[in-house]
């Protein structure tokens, strides 16, 4: 690997990884904070990416679009029916407990799963949606992908500094409560199903904005890239491996997990040739041992939670 093409590759790496922190930090927001055992992500994270994918495609015989839309205006709209999509689940799951609202969310997403494989006059089918526009491509290469990673960095930042804000907030010890004893919060006089409902729909529509990042960081978008292995399992890695109720643990977390991730696919890619259909379970093998080693020697992630410093003038 020459220097340029190591470099490109590192780039590739970080942005992949800052996507990723995204959806963590979404996840955060519902079950590191709030308890909330969204078991869906992957739904929300299509409906984001399809929905910037409709708005700002060209015209085409093979699926729904033909807005062309900016791609700003594309991820809002991605970030706000995500949220849409998130309320009415919210206000008909809400009142599950953990285990069964994990269930719930995970049949949801699976229902959306196979929405968008099969209704091809929308998504494109199994050919999913091509040629979505990506900022910045009027730049020279490398420039454009750096570019590119500092936009992802910057919504990093201000999702990060909006969740802290929250977190530090009474609204982020209203949910903290909630989380540790929910009859208790109740007792206090609390909405405890307002304030989770208000969780799980904010979470969702951070998974919305890194769906819709992650849409444009390829220019592609089918149903194998919302498959629950990439879009849901590697985000709970994540959020564990970092700390959960963290939000730095999230984004540590996330660059982390899809490094060894990444990592991974190149050390599978030397297996023999009559082992190469065993690369994908190999990998998941090996994230999976890394989660279990976190779990048992590290149980509180690599930075875990401490209590909030409370918002202040200066803030």
């Amino acid at each position: 690997m020459t220097l340029d093409s190591l470099g490109l590759y590192l780039i590739s790496l970080l942005t992949m990884g800052g996507i990723y922190a995204v959806l963590a930090l979404g996840l955060n927001i519902q079950w590191g904070m709030t308890g909330l055992m969204n078991a869906g992500v992957a739904g929300f994270v299509a409906i984001g990416a399809y929905t910037t994918a409709i708005l700002t495609t060209a015209p085409s015989g093979m699926h729904l679009g033909g807005f062309g839309w900016p791609v700003w205006a594309g991820m809002l709209a991605a970030t706000l029916a995500s949220g849409l999509l998130a309320l009415p689940i919210a206000l008909i799951c809400i009142r599950l407990r953990s285990d069964y609202l994990a269930m719930a969310t995970l049949g949801i997403a699976e229902i959306l799963r196979l929405v968008v494989r099969n209704e091809e006059w929308a998504t494109g089918g199994p050919r999913g949606v091509a040629g979505l526009p990506k900022p910045f491509t009027d730049l020279a290469a490398p420039y454009d992908q750096l570019a590119y990673l500092g936009m992802v960095l910057a919504l990093i930042a201000l999702v990060y500094w909006l969740a802290e804000r929250a977190y530090r907030a009474p609204w982020g010890r209203v949910q903290r409560a909630i989380r540790e004893n929910e009859v208790a919060a109740a007792a206090a006089g609390k909405n405890v199903e307002a304030f989770r409902l208000q969780s799980f729909v904010l979470g969702a529509m951070v998974m919305g904005l890194g769906g819709s990042l992650l849409a444009h960081n390829i220019r592609f978008i089918g149903p194998e890239a919302v498959e629950p292995l990439i879009a849901t399992f590697l985000v709970w890695v994540m959020l564990i491996a970092g700390g959960s109720g963290n939000n730095r643990g999230a984004i540590l977390g996330a660059f982390a997990i899809w490094s060894l991730w990444a990592v991974t696919e190149i050390a599978t890619a030397q297996l023999p040739p009559e082992l190469g259909g065993r690369a994908a379970y190999v990998r998941v093998f090996l994230i999976g041992l890394a989660l279990q080693l976190i779990l048992l020697y590290r149980p509180q992630g690599l930075i875990g939670e401490k209590p909030p410093r409370p918002l202040s003038r200066i803030d």
